[in-house]
């Protein structure tokens, strides 16, 4: 789609063909028409057009709390939204609030296209200057680089299997629970991830849901043993768990759970007894402490250098943007080739695809 800039340019350059008409020439005789002389066009310059900002300037009133700054709250929203270049914010209004310490900040926010709405937007920030509380979203980290502290955690503690590079430059966690629908539909997801995404370390995390899902804690325990006999044959073992997941019941999960790590070439009598042992239920019970550390609290969740991310709720091509964005913030490198970057136009009707 066209930016403001663009559209304006368009309905407003003047034309460089003058209309103006040159003097007639001298009447001849009336049996003999002359031909009007030659007219020369007069040049103009085009008008230049300057794009027109379409959120209304702050009022200086609504900034009563002298922290957190203005510049701290841009570079805070620089990282959440940075990675679009169509939209566009402006901060409206940074406040003390009846509560001491907490400061309420009014965002405006829109984007490039012609007659976009302006929606507003507002947080509170903790008198730490470490968090915001939002609708919708809870307590999320704020400041200049709001995912620094999960990222340099994870990095630390992240031990599930892993695919991809060697370095934690660009570490990509996915907190997921092998009994869960939305898990399994993002594999997929995260198979591309490994493949566009050469330079990532990417790590399978597990996160059961023990409260909703009741063989998820026996499945993870079978992963970690499976895990620490072979890296490699945890994701066939996951992929076969979630190939069978639909048969995954507490009355059969101890078959299931075998078959996938008799599928993965392991000694399936051995890891379940592996499994049954009070110190893979504290791996297990780590597992949980860690991702809730985290602040995940849903599986599939993808934290991107400390960013979490909902996959399967955002398109791929979103979550390849953000990725290069963190990436480019935290100044390391994707290995992603230049084809898989540019973005994919929507396939073009066919004759095949028209309405009949």
């Amino acid at each position: 789609m066209k930016n403001l800039h663009t559209i304006l340019a368009a309905l407003l350059l003047v034309p460089l063909t003058a209309s103006a008409q040159a003097a007639p020439a001298q009447a001849a005789p009336a049996a003999i028409p002359s031909a009007p002389l030659p007219q020369t066009p007069t040049p103009q310059a085009p008008v230049v057009v300057t794009p027109v900002d379409p959120l209304p300037p702050p009022n200086p009133k609504y900034f009563t709390a002298a922290s957190p700054t203005v510049d701290t709250v841009n570079s805070f929203l620089k990282a959440l939204w940075g990675y679009d270049p169509n939209r566009i914010w402006r901060v409206m209004g940074i406040q003390t609030t009846a509560a001491p310490g907490i400061a309420k900040v009014t965002v405006f926010v829109t984007d490039k296209t012609p007659n976009a709405k302006i929606q507003p937007f507002g947080f509170y920030v903790t008198p730490d200057g470490k968090h915001v509380i939002a609708e919708g979203a809870g307590v999320v980290p704020f400041g200049a680089n709001p995912f620094a502290d999960i990222r340099a955690m994870l990095q630390a503690r992240a031990n599930g299997a892993t695919r991809g590079a060697a370095g934690k430059g660009l570490l990509l966690v996915e907190f997921a629970d092998l009994q869960c629908p939305h898990c399994k539909e993002a594999q997929a997801t995260m198979d591309n991830i490994v493949h566009d995404f050469p330079a990532a370390d990417v790590v399978f995390q597990l996160f059961p849901l023990v409260d909703i899902h009741p063989s998820a804690a026996k499945a993870a325990a079978f992963g970690i043993c499976v895990q620490q006999q072979s890296n490699d044959a945890f994701f066939k073992y996951a992929a076969g768990v979630f190939d069978t997941q639909d048969a995954l019941t507490p009355a059969t999960d101890d078959t299931v759970l075998k078959a996938a790590v008799t599928r993965a070439g392991l000694d399936a009598a051995a890891i379940a007894t592996c499994a049954a042992t009070p110190a893979t239920a504290a791996l297990v019970a780590a597992d949980i402490k860690l991702a809730e550390d985290a602040g995940a609290d849903q599986t599939p969740l993808l934290s991107v250098n400390g960013r979490m991310l909902p996959v399967g709720q955002i398109s791929y091509e979103q979550l390849k943007q953000i990725i290069v964005y963190q990436a480019t913030l935290d100044g390391v490198p994707t290995g992603a080739s230049a084809d898989i970057l540019t973005p994919k136009p929507p396939p073009q009707p066919t004759l095949s695809t028209l309405p009949k």
